[in-house]
C-alpha cells in the first residue's frame, strides 16, 4: 500500500465503569496497556494504545467510566474522557449487556447523536449470555441507538472482535502515521510501572482503600543489569496506611511481590522494588497533588 493510502487515526472507547473498555483495547494492541481488575473505575487517565501494520496505524484511547464528578480527581478524570471525544475519528462507546436500560446509558447516546465522528455501539460481555438473549438485548438496544451499528462482542473471550476492527478500519481515514512504528503507547515507563502497582492494590485490597491510593514513582533508576524503583502508595487516612501495610508489613511486601513480578516481566529486566506508604488527608481534593500526580488538576 503505497503512502496516500496509509491510514491513520484516532479510536476512543467510552463507557460507564467496569464495561471492559481497558480488555477491549488490550485485545486489540495485543498487548497489557492498561490495567484490568474487576472493580469499577481502576482507569484514571487518558492511556493510548497503539496498533501498527504495514497499511495502518490505529491510536485506540482507553478512558475512565463514565460518571457524575464529586470531586477534584473525577471532575480530572471526566476531562479525560471530553478530550478524547472531541479529539477521536472515531467513537466506540462500550455498553455492558446487563445494563442497555440504564439511564446513564441513554444520556451518553443521546450526546453521541450530536457527534460527527462515526460512532460504533459495542455491546459487551455477550458471554454470559444466551443467543436468545442476545437477539432480545439488541433488538430493546436498536430502539435507542438511532442509526449507529451495533457490534456484539466479548472481549474478555475475544469474541467478535475482528468484526470491530473490520468496521474500524472501514472508517479510518486516510493519513500518515502520528506515531513510530515500534511506539505502543504515549505512557511512559514510570507511568505504567505505578499503574501495575495500583493494578494490585485493587486486587489485593477490599472495599474502599483502593480508591483512596494513588501511586508515584519517586525515584526510577535504570542500570545495564536492574531497574531500581521508589513508589510512593498516598492514602488519606492513618487507618488505610495500616491496612495497606497490615500486621508486621505481611501485606505491603506482598504487593510487592506481585508488582515486582508484572514490572519485571514488563520490562524484561531484574526490578528492585521499594514502596512506601504516605498519608496525604483528601489528595483527591487537592489541586495540587492531583497536578504532581498527573491529573492536570483545575482548569
Amino acid at each position: 500500500m503505497d503512502s496516500q493510502q496509509f491510514k491513520s487515526g484516532f479510536v476512543s472507547f467510552i463507557g460507564k465503569p467496569n464495561a471492559g473498555k481497558s480488555t477491549l483495547m488490550n485485545i486489540l494492541v495485543g498487548e497489557k496497556i492498561s490495567i484490568v481488575t474487576p472493580k469499577a473505575q481502576t482507569t484514571r487517565h487518558r492511556i493510548l494504545g497503539i496498533s501498527n501494520t504495514a497499511d495502518y496505524q490505529i491510536v485506540y484511547s482507553d478512558t475512565p467510566g463514565i460518571i457524575q464528578p464529586v470531586y477534584s480527581l473525577q471532575k480530572s478524570m471526566m476531562k479525560f474522557v471530553d478530550t478524547a471525544i472531541s479529539d477521536s475519528d472515531i467513537l466506540v462507546f462500550l455498553m455492558d449487556i446487563n445494563e442497555i436500560d440504564d439511564a446513564q446509558n441513554k444520556e451518553i447516546l443521546e450526546r453521541l447523536k450530536k457527534h460527527k465522528t462515526p460512532v460504533f455501539i459495542v455491546l459487551n460481555k455477550i458471554d454470559i449470555c444466551s443467543d436468545n438473549g442476545l437477539q432480545e438485548k439488541v433488538k430493546l438496544l436498536i430502539e435507542d441507538v438511532g442509526s449507529f451499528p451495533i457490534v456484539p462482542v466479548s472481549a474478555l473471550k475475544n469474541k467478535n472482535v475482528n468484526v470491530l476492527l473490520e468496521m474500524i478500519l472501514q472508517h479510518l481515514p486516510e493519513h500518515p502515521p502520528y506515531f513510530l512504528e515500534d511506539e505502543l503507547t504515549d505512557k511512559t515507563e514510570r507511568f505504567l510501572c505505578a499503574d501495575i502497582i495500583r493494578e494490585k492494590i485493587f486486587l489485593i485490597y477490599e472495599k474502599e482503600v483502593p480508591y483512596c491510593c494513588e501511586v508515584f514513582i519517586n525515584s526510577y533508576q535504570d542500570h545495564e543489569s536492574i531497574v531500581k524503583i521508589e513508589a510512593y502508595i498516598y492514602v488519606e487516612r492513618e487507618s488505610q496506611k495500616g491496612i495497606l501495610i497490615g500486621n508486621r508489613g505481611v501485606r505491603l511486601r506482598n504487593l510487592g511481590i506481585q508488582a515486582r513480578k508484572d514490572i519485571e516481566f514488563f520490562l524484561k529486566k531484574h526490578v528492585f522494588l521499594s514502596t512506601i506508604v504516605k498519608v496525604e488527608k483528601n489528595w483527591r481534593k487537592s489541586e495540587k497533588l492531583l497536578r504532581r500526580f498527573g491529573y492536570g488538576g483545575r482548569e
